[in-house]
């Protein structure tokens, strides 16, 4: 048999109970997840800004980062919500690269899954703790929410995993706004249909358990762009793009229509510094239209201390070792210009 039984992993409870949660990272907890529901729900006409590096790679910068967000948080706290991406797993299309600090913990070392798990457990509590802003990761591994289930505020299920069953059933039992994704395909129905199934309840197989769920009434959508068959990106953020969407979406009667528009990966084509151009013409398309004003909820950006990206051995301070990311100076004008024009 090609595979190795290397180790059993603690169950995530045996890990909740070694690093429990504070009572003041409860608090933090709720009322930000109150806050962010409010704005699914348009109770709440605030805006969010889903922002930070494309992979979290070293508590140092990524700790670094996160307070410069919380500083800036206070600055346009009456306008914007601001959810730190602090992204621990990373779906990698070849299966090559970095998969994320929850394989390696440390980048420049092996595997290690147990001291991974551990790691970004910790690391979420950290930011909490530092900077009261409750954080946003991946769901790569449905399996893997269970260890950071009671620290995360917001759920991105990626273009990759948003046609998988575990996927969808696992978002229907969470508590905090998932987003879905549109697949690299760009076919806006397989999202819809994944919004679908998230809101819905269901009994299934998880962990080892007979789980039934209530159905996640604040799954919502992601426009990323797309790949067409000739591996040309193609960009879903334009003003047509977003009414199409709003159409379809109305026609489907799901709970709390919304959309956040990723300004990287196939939208930008990965050329991260379109971003700013990116967040412009959507707040414009805001400007233009009413019904798309109240539909878009806020941007996912990919953002670091610096510009670009590098390999991971060549170890620049707060540089992505993943996708490029817009860098910090820059990344503090663009959300303080969303600000203005809010």
């Amino acid at each position: 048999m090609g595979m190795t039984f290397s180790r059993q992993l603690p169950e995530p409870q045996i890990i909740k109970e070694l690093y429990p949660v504070s009572e003041e990272i409860k608090n933090i907890k709720s009322a930000r997840d109150e806050e962010i529901k409010k704005v699914f729900t348009g109770e709440s006409d605030k805006f969010l800004l889903i922002i930070g590096p494309c992979s979290a790679d070293k508590d140092e910068p990524v700790m670094d980062y996160v307070h410069r967000l919380a500083e800036v948080q206070e600055k346009v706290k009456d306008k914007i919500l601001i959810i730190p991406r602090i992204y621990t797993n990373k779906p990698r299309t070849t299966g090559e690269g970095y998969k994320g600090m929850v394989h390696q913990p440390d980048p420049t070392k092996n595997e290690d899954m147990l001291q991974g798990v551990i790691k970004v457990r910790q690391l979420h509590m950290k930011a909490i703790a530092e900077t009261k802003l409750t954080c946003a990761d991946e769901m790569l591994y449905p399996e893997n929410y269970r260890y950071v289930s009671d620290l995360l505020s917001y759920i991105a299920v990626g273009a990759r995993s948003v046609e998988d069953q575990q996927h969808r059933l696992t978002a229907s039992g969470m508590d905090v706004p998932a987003g879905m994704k549109n697949p690299t395909s760009g076919d806006l129905s397989v999202m819809l249909n994944s919004i679908k199934a998230a809101q819905a309840s269901h009994t299934f197989l998880y962990g080892g358990w007979e789980v039934v769920t209530d159905g996640n009434p604040y799954a919502h959508a992601i426009l990323r762009g797309a790949t067409n068959k000739h591996g040309q990106n193609i960009s879903n953020y334009h003003y047509e793009d977003l009414m199409l969407l709003f159409e379809l979406y109305s026609q489907k009667n799901l709970k709390n229509m919304a959309v956040i528009i990723d300004t990287n990966h196939s939208n930008s084509g990965k050329k991260y510094l379109e971003q700013i151009r990116i967040s412009n013409e959507v707040l414009h398309s805001m400007r233009h239209s009413d019904d798309i004003r109240k539909f878009v909820k806020g941007l996912m950006i990919e953002s670091y201390i610096e510009d670009g990206n590098q390999k991971i051995e060549d170890g620049v301070y707060g540089k992505s070792i993943t996708d490029p990311c817009l860098g910090w100076e820059k990344s503090e004008q663009l959300i303080y210009n969303i600000a203005e024009q809010l």
